[in-house]
């Protein structure tokens, strides 16, 4: 038994799939497989329920408790010796939305490593409610996203307010309303979507920050939208903007960092009512106090978005 296959229980007993295990884990699934079999031959009890989704025996729930002990003693080893090292070494384990990494983390972590160029940093990337769970179960160090206001052992810091806004080429909006354009602007902007209705969209999924706002507001206003492409990688949907495809609901930040100068010229940026906006959160563990690598990395990132 070692601390890997610790780790693989731990990462499988949360999404209750060898599958999806396995992806997260980047091994394969007969590798993960074999590791758990060879843990329940170890331990002589069945751990997993192969059914689907998986469950847990009571002995797998039991091996789980001890497997998070472990975990938890482990993490607080690391960040006792990488403080001993006085901040200049270690690993910090950041989770964020690829879309909001994107915008946001080049010139944070550019500016980090120039400080401290022997830490390294491992990025995690996932949808928010994920990110939330990895947090959780300490794969993690610290989250960048939109949180609820409570989460149990989770400390949460406010960072910046983002903000979704609905894009779409000019020349798209004055072929589909034509003399009703500057009204139709108003009326999105107070939040009312319905003089767009004829227009066709390109929307994320549910899921997606941008794409529960925009539905919420177009279910809002009575509109059942004409639905052009639904993905779920945002940048997609820009370049689609970009080119006359349909009306994109976006980070403004992340269509900013993502656009070239002449991408932006034939767009319209129309801005929405305040639930278009939501704070981006800091969400690391509750302890008597945060590690020494941890809070200088928060201490960059505060001084950048001061």
């Amino acid at each position: 038994m070692n601390l890997a296959s610790m780790q693989y229980f731990i990462t499988l007993s949360r999404v209750r799939s060898f599958t999806r295990a396995a992806e997260q884990l980047h091994i394969t699934q007969q590798s993960l497989s074999a590791a758990i079999a060879r843990l329940e031959q170890e331990l002589g009890s069945a751990l997993l329920v192969r059914s689907v989704p998986l469950e847990l025996t009571y002995a797998g729930e039991v091996f789980l408790n001890y497997a998070m002990d472990f975990r938890r003693k482990l993490d607080a080893m690391e960040q006792e010796f990488s403080d001993l090292a006085g901040d200049r070494s270690g690993l910090l384990r950041v989770g964020i939305a690829s879309t909001r990494g994107r915008a946001i983390l080049p010139p944070l972590l550019s500016a980090f490593q120039t400080d401290y160029p022997g830490v390294s940093l491992r990025i995690v990337e996932g949808p928010n409610d994920v990110l939330h769970q990895y947090l959780t179960d300490r794969e993690i160090d610290l989250a960048i996203a939109s949180f609820p206001n409570r989460i149990p052992g989770i400390q949460l810091e406010d960072v910046y307010r983002e903000e979704v806004v609905l894009l779409a080429r000019r020349d798209l909006l004055e072929r589909e309303l034509g003399d009703q354009l500057p009204a139709a602007i108003q009326a999105a902007e107070r939040g009312d979507l319905s003089p767009l209705a004829r227009c066709p969209f390109l929307l994320n999924g549910a899921r997606d920050i941008a794409g529960r706002i925009g539905r919420s507001l177009l279910t809002q206003s009575g509109v059942v939208p004409r639905v052009r492409v639904e993905a779920g990688n945002v940048e997609t949907l820009l370049e689609l903007c970009v080119l006359g495809m349909g009306l994109c609901f976006c980070p403004e930040n992340l269509a900013r960092a993502t656009l070239a100068p002449a991408e932006w010229e034939p767009l319209c940026l129309l801005r929405l009512p305040g639930e278009a906006s939501y704070p981006v959160r800091f969400g690391y563990r509750r302890q008597e106090k945060p590690g020494r690598l941890l809070e200088t990395f928060l201490a960059a990132a505060r001084r950048m978005w001061a």
